[in-house]
């Protein structure tokens, strides 16, 4: 095998004299030659011979392959310095990075934009990307260790300047540098990711180190990618008591002649001032670029400073290592590294669990593992989630899919069925005018929930990675029908490399917010398409809805040798019952619910609201219909208010002025039951509340 040369030997070695703060006449005396033949070197009038290339490595103290490749060497551990950027001459003040607002500084958050980034760096091939979730609290002695290598000395200071109590980030700051003081421990989250592409490109120049690294809001994505560099990567930073982080990656195309431990970090701090001197806030942690002026450069770290700092990667497959320094959930919800853990594990099994599930026709694009330590000692080990474990019903519903094994009409209550929903295409601004952009046929998928599903009769949209863009509860379905769980597959997700696939795959990317959490009318939308497309997005997302309850209205009217004798099915299907005629007074618009496992109806209740000038105040009242007599009031063990109303001190519901509906739930009390509730409908009244009256 041939050797990889980056460039010429004399530029090369002119590079490294300046780094070493070494004379041309220096090298000569250590390599045994005169000043002319350096001078020729560096000049690239000649090329030394092997032996005396190995004398130079010696003299400059880098090993014989950077100088045979010419490759920028390792960078010692005292090479490395903090530097931060100078406050501009203006006077402008930048009160922290404005990309880090866009985002809740939550674990959830962080989870979501991280992964969603690795699966969109996934090398081409079958292999999945392969992402590992590494918590590890520090004290004591591996904390001192940890800090030394981090350079924390000449920082802290930095932190502290701008720890200002009258800016937001600024209590951010405060607190966890009080936080540190108060328990003398540090919490780590190591983000990894193999069988990516890694940081690749120049230290400067377009690429991918740069767009990480150096830049704010340039994330080079565009087609079937779900994440932005551009935007997502801030949730790093968010979840950092400090705005800090480090990266380790593995280049899957050699940057430099080399591929291993590029290195680099990245303080994100707000304007400060320092010893008589402004700041404009971040600060990088590299080499200094004796180039230019008052930068720091990635460096090729070695091994032993890849441990230390708490980056050294399992093995050489390519991908980032992202170590957030000062790791927290911004949403209070976890406290400590087992809870963190949890957390974790929860937010990526909820939102990447479709991407984990792998078939015949497709792999799995995502393996996804959670881990904790205290000092290297394992309190969570290692464990990769299994999708099928956290969401059965919508993974079966996936690997049939991706299997071929759906069906057209549910027999059985673990077949999948399948079907189509219609996206009517909008044309680009950019296109010709006599393009059509047609119509793209998503993939809707449908199979009964099991009794372990605590979320059932959800839809949830995804496209090209699989990632669930949004799970809604799908609304105004027939009570007492079966619980299900359904999946809408648009653009690539469908498999089709057909170009209405593709233009469906661009349109919705557009239509999503900065947190890709939903399908709307974003600028984004109407700047790139023709009017109406935000409105073809809306009635599409309706479409899919309106097709689950087409097909649960066509499987509810298909025996099933399951649900027990005919005489039986009978007295349980339950219907809503039909709304009053007279507007003048609330009334149930729809109600969906099911028996829990403790005998109770649990109802979902939609209320139609006449407009008055005063809110509404109301009494809902259960009843059971059975075929012995007429309706029987029951009693609530619990309501809650979902949307458009709240509790009265008395147990009452009050509806929101001028609203025209509102929701709640409700759990029936056993005890109040009549008869068994699986012998009975329910239904809700809503009568005028005495308070009211009163």
């Amino acid at each position: 095998m041939g050797v990889d040369v980056t460039e010429e030997f004399g530029p090369w070695l002119a590079r490294l004299l300046a780094s070493r703060d070494m004379t041309q006449k220096q090298l000569a005396e250590l390599t045994g030659v005169t000043g002319a033949a350096v001078n020729g070197w560096v000049n690239g009038r000649s090329v030394p011979r092997y032996q005396k290339i190995a004398a130079i490595a010696t003299a400059l103290g880098v090993e014989i392959e950077d100088a045979v490749s010419r490759r920028i060497p390792a960078s010692a551990p005292n090479e490395l310095e903090w530097i931060f950027r100078l406050a501009p001459d203006d006077g402008g003040r930048e009160g922290g990075n404005a990309a880090n607002f866009a985002f809740s500084a939550s674990l959830d958050v962080l989870a979501r934009e991280a992964t969603q980034n690795s699966l969109d760096e996934r090398l081409p091939g079958e292999a999945p990307v392969v992402a590992r979730y590494v918590l590890h609290e520090l004290t004591g002695r591996d904390l001192q260790d940890f800090m030394e290598a981090l350079g924390w000395a000449s920082i802290e200071k930095h932190i502290s300047s701008a720890a200002d109590a009258q800016q937001k980030v600024g209590r951010v700051l405060r607190d966890g540098l009080q936080e540190l003081e108060r328990t003398q421990r540090l919490i780590l989250l190591r983000i990894d990711d193999h069988n990516a592409t890694g940081l690749t490109g120049p230290e400067y120049a377009d690429g991918r180190f740069a767009r990480v690294v150096r830049r704010t809001l340039d994330s080079g994505k565009a087609g079937a990618q779900g994440g932005s560099y551009g935007l997502g990567k801030a949730a790093l930073w968010a979840a950092s008591r400090f705005g800090l982080v480090l990266v380790n990656s593995t280049l899957s195309e050699a940057e430099s002649g080399r591929r291993e431990r590029r290195m680099a970090g990245r303080l994100e701090l707000p304007w400060h001032s320092l010893d008589g001197r402004d700041y404009a806030g971040p600060g990088w942690f590299g080499v200094p670029d004796h180039e230019r002026q008052n930068t720091a450069r990635s460096w090729w770290g070695t091994k032993e400073m890849a441990q230390r700092l708490h980056l050294e990667r399992a093995d050489s497959s390519p991908g980032t290592s992202f170590l957030v320094v000062g790791a927290y959930d911004g949403s209070g919800e976890s406290e400590d590294i087992e809870e963190m853990y949890d957390r974790l594990t929860q937010s990526l099994s909820r939102n990447f669990w479709a991407s984990m599930v792998g078939g015949t026709q497709e792999g799995a694009k995502l393996q996804v593992a959670v881990s904790a330590f205290r000092n290297g000692i394992p309190v969570r080990p290692e464990k990769f989630i299994d999708p099928h474990a956290h969401e059965p019903a919508r993974s079966r519903a996936v690997q049939a899919f991706l299997d071929g094994e759906t069906v057209t009409e549910l027999t059985d209550r673990t077949q999948v069925l399948e079907t189509s929903v219609p996206l009517e295409l909008r044309r680009r601004k950019s296109d010709p005018p006599t393009d059509d952009p047609g119509t793209h046929e998503a993939v809707l998928l449908l199979t009964p929930a099991g009794d372990e599903d605590d979320h059932p009769d959800q839809i949830a949209f995804m496209r090209a990675t699989r990632m669930v863009v949004k799970s809604k509860r799908v609304g105004d379905l027939p009570l007492g029908h079966r619980p299900f769980q359904a999946v809408l597959l648009a653009g690539a997700a469908t498999m089709r490399g057909t170009p209405d696939a593709e233009a469906a795959e661009q349109m919705l990317r557009t239509a999503e917010p900065p947190d890709h959490n939903d399908w709307v009318g974003t600028e984004d939308l109407t700047a790139t398409y023709e009017r109406g497309a935000r409105q073809r997005i809306v009635d599409f997302k309706k479409a899919a809805e309106q097709k689950v309850r087409e097909l649960l209205r066509g499987v509810e009217d298909q025996p099933d040798q399951d649900e027990g004798p005919a005489v039986l099915r009978e007295l349980l299907r339950l219907d809503p019952p039909k709304e009053g005629r007279s507007q003048g007074f609330p009334t149930v618009k729809a109600i969906s619910g099911e028996v829990d496992g403790n005998g109770a109806w649990n109802v979902e209740v939609t209320v139609q609201l006449p407009r008055q000038d005063e809110p509404w105040v109301l009494t809902p009242v259960p009843r059971f219909v059975v075929r012995s007599s007429g309706p029987v009031s029951v009693e609530w063990s619990e309501v809650v208010p979902v949307d458009g109303c709240a509790m009265t001190p008395n147990g009452n519901l009050v509806f929101r002025d001028g609203a025209t509906r509102g929701k709640f739930r409700g759990i029936t009390a056993v005890t109040s039951h009549p008869v068994s509730a699986n012998m009975a409908q329910v239904m809700v009244e809503m009568r005028r509340a005495k308070e009211e009256q009163g």
